[in-house]
């Protein structure tokens, strides 16, 4: 069944790139070169320097997920070591999708030099992934209450439905947090069990979600021209598109994150919104997974140095650099 499982995403994430790609390509085949690099042209270093700082608030919310977790665990490992660990994991796992298995792997290969077992990582996986989910939601809810008429973007539908949608949403961080607080019994379905953290370690997962997807979503914000729907408007179309994408277990959301965020704001030219989603994949992708390799590189080295013979006496595991 397992091995079901390992082709069955990969086939699953692939299918979603060719069928996204072909779309993307009917959407902007009248899509001209000299208007794409005049959209480029048209990113002041401004606000290149602000799409960095996004960049860097987001990858530091990445990092604070597996604090968190770690918290909850009741772990202690140092900043510098948790901060590299999230960094590498998030930046391989975004890039290659089934970003909950590689990061797995990443993780349990990191944590592991600390005395993590494989079921402290396992754990510290899924709180992470659930501290993402809460705070997609959590952000997704105040931004249909803010703006409902967002969702006439993708489907034409009334405000009610986007402020209905808003409620809906927004009452799942608000029970969690008030299980949090009364301290109810964990919630338990199939083999799995909610045990819900101390009220200081889910207010935690509530602020750190939002700010790491506000993070991403503001890359792209800057990256597009003045004359655009407005950060809440771009953080909402953003929130789906990025979510969709992650479903798709497509590697890097490649062609889904693309149709989707051009299908929410058609009021934005499409060279400048093209522009603003490669510069998103230039400074949350790429630029991240080649500083991530060059750690990984480091890391195996000292790995290997501690595990060989120097000088007669053999090195021990726990000499890893933090």
């Amino acid at each position: 069944m397992r091995r079901v499982q390992d082709i069955a995403w990969p086939i699953i994430g692939l299918g979603a790139v060719a069928v996204s790609s072909w779309l993307l390509f009917r959407e902007l085949r009248g899509l001209s070169y000299a208007s794409l690099r005049d959209a480029f042209g048209a990113i002041s270093p401004g606000r290149w320097i602000m799409a960095c700082a996004a960049t860097g608030a987001a990858y530091s919310a990445l990092a604070w997920y597996d604090r968190i977790a770690l918290l909850h665990l009741g772990k202690r490992i140092g900043w510098l070591f948790v901060g590299l660990t999230s960094f590498v994991t998030y930046a391989i796992a975004h890039n290659i999708g089934a970003s909950v298995f590689s990061g797995a792997v990443i993780r349990y290969r990191a944590y592991s030099t600390r005395g993590l077992t494989m079921a402290e990582v396992g754990l510290l996986v899924a709180f992470c992934s659930f501290t993402f989910v809460l705070g997609a939601v959590t952000l997704g809810g105040l931004v249909l209450l803010a703006r409902p008429d967002i969702v006439e973007r993708f489907e034409g539908a009334p405000d009610w439905i986007g402020q209905a949608a808003g409620l809906v949403l927004i009452a799942a961080p608000t029970l969690y947090m008030l299980g949090s607080l009364l301290r109810f019994p964990s919630f338990k379905v199939g083999g799995f069990a909610l045990t819900y953290p101390r009220p200081p370690i889910a207010a935690r997962q509530l602020l750190a979600g939002p700010l790491e997807l506000i993070g991403a979503a503001g890359i792209i914000f800057f990256a597009l021209p003045a004359a655009n729907p407005g950060f809440v408007v771009v953080l909402g179309v953003f929130l789906a598109s990025f979510c969709l994408a992650l479903v798709s277990h497509a590697p890097g959301g490649l062609g889904v994150l693309e149709i989707a965020f051009l299908s929410g704001v058609p009021d934005v030219p499409q060279a400048n919104v093209v522009a603003a989603l490669l510069v998103f994949r230039l400074l949350y992708l790429i630029v991240p997974l080649v500083f991530s390799l060059g750690v990984v590189l480091v890391f195996e080295r000292h790995r290997w140095r501690s595990l060989v013979p120097l000088g007669g006496k053999r090195a021990h595991a726990g000499n890893d650099p933090d």
